[in-house]
């Protein structure tokens, strides 16, 4: 039986790619971006009591009122936009689910989406089997900043949306607030929906603040937010999240939603519901996390790499230019082969595999890890 590929162009991803090569060679694993440190004990504790008190069947399709209704109170206080829990709020597996839902559910053969580049990986994939067209745009190296000059230049009258991303995955960059004002000034009188992709957004460093769509009412009435507490507790393995829409917009996504996983997990939701409350768990995260990287730049002083700047997420850039001609991709399996280091090529992140001799480094790992690997590429 032959199928015809939906997804012709697209094989196995860089981050499987490098974690088999990385296990094959017993080597460090700084290339996927997750922690190798305990999550909270209390949370794993309440996801336990969860399953013995008998939570364990279907919650409501759209997530379990309770957590709905922690998320509203908190997108209240820190974005303030009073949003309703029953109407704007659907928990996802996942918030890569929530990306592919919110372009399932607004796209149709022949839309063109505005993707921002070097971009999460799974923006083109989710956009092309919708029938659709990515329009790629690259940040401006070496600080990653948006021309928005250039925006405006490839806005056709096939832009169905555009997708921003901030805390930026693989680049550490934030959005400001200038960015926000001037993607409301290229969408006003349009149609162009805006997908947020915010899974990042308390791993924000050195006083900075996450500047979200839900704090501007222009952009947030023509936008799907998408969130992640795997991101926030560190539980990328439970694939929870949860996307936040007006309610035009979420009634439509709920459409696509219902077919595809109807529901998550019931006791982790419940867990979830009570944990939320506890604000402290994520308003310190990126203090906690901002230790690690400043952790790894030091170590990695005795290394030939230099860092670029990281103000929030899991990763940092570090450059290679000027002591080796080799492409990212070929240094990266290289350090992990004979150096037991393994990272990710940001070449990977971009459609035209464009080159600026850097690679990207997860440092949410233990700091007995990231010693461990600056010795080792230290050599």
């Amino acid at each position: 039986m032959l199928i015809n590929s939906k997804l012709p162009n697209v094989g196995t991803t860089i981050f499987t790619e490098m974690s088999v090569l990385a296990q094959q060679h017993n080597a460090i694993n700084l290339g996927q971006g997750f922690p190798d440190f305990p999550m909270s004990a209390t949370l794993t504790n309440l996801v336990n009591e969860a399953m013995q008190n008998g939570h364990n069947q279907y919650v409501h399709m759209n997530g379990l009122p309770q957590l709905r209704e922690q998320i509203a109170l908190k997108v209240k206080k820190l974005y303030h936009n009073t949003i309703n829990a029953n109407d704007e709020i659907t928990i996802t597996p996942g918030g890569t689910y929530a990306i592919y839902s919110a372009l399932s559910t607004i796209l149709n053969k022949g839309d063109e989406v505005i993707i921002f580049e070097p971009a999460y990986d799974s923006y083109i994939p989710n956009i092309e089997i919708n029938g659709a067209v990515a329009v790629p745009i690259s940040l401006q190296f070496p600080d990653y900043h948006i021309d928005w000059d250039e925006v405006k230049q490839k806005i056709s009258s096939r832009t169905r949306a555009i997708i921003i991303n901030s805390p930026h995955n693989p680049t550490g960059s934030l959005l400001s607030n200038a960015d926000m004002q001037a993607l409301i000034e290229l969408t006003k009188g349009s149609n162009i929906f805006v997908i947020s992709d915010e899974v990042y957004e308390h791993l924000v460093f050195d006083g900075k603040e996450h500047v979200s769509v839900l704090a501007y009412p222009e952009l947030y009435k023509r936008s799907f937010v998408c969130f992640s507490f795997g991101k926030t507790y560190h539980c990328t393995g439970w694939k929870m999240g949860y996307c936040i829409a007006p309610p035009t917009l979420m009634s439509e996504f709920r459409k696509v939603h219902q077919f595809n996983s109807f529901c998550c997990n019931s006791p982790v939701q419940f867990a979830l519901a009570t944990f939320l409350q506890q604000e402290n768990e994520y308003l310190q995260l990126g203090k906690f996390i901002s230790q690690k990287r400043d952790f790894l730049m030091e170590a990695m002083r005795a290394t030939p790499f230099k860092p670029l700047p990281s103000d929030g997420s899991y990763f940092q850039l570090y450059s290679y230019d000027g002591w080796s001609n080799e492409t990212e991709k070929e240094l990266a399996i290289r350090l992990t082969k004979e150096y037991g280091v393994a990272t990710i090529p940001v070449s990977a992140f971009y459609k035209n595999k464009e080159e600026h001799k850097v690679l990207r480094f997860c440092f949410a790992k233990n700091e007995s890890t990231l010693a461990e690997a600056a010795m080792r590429l230290s050599k």
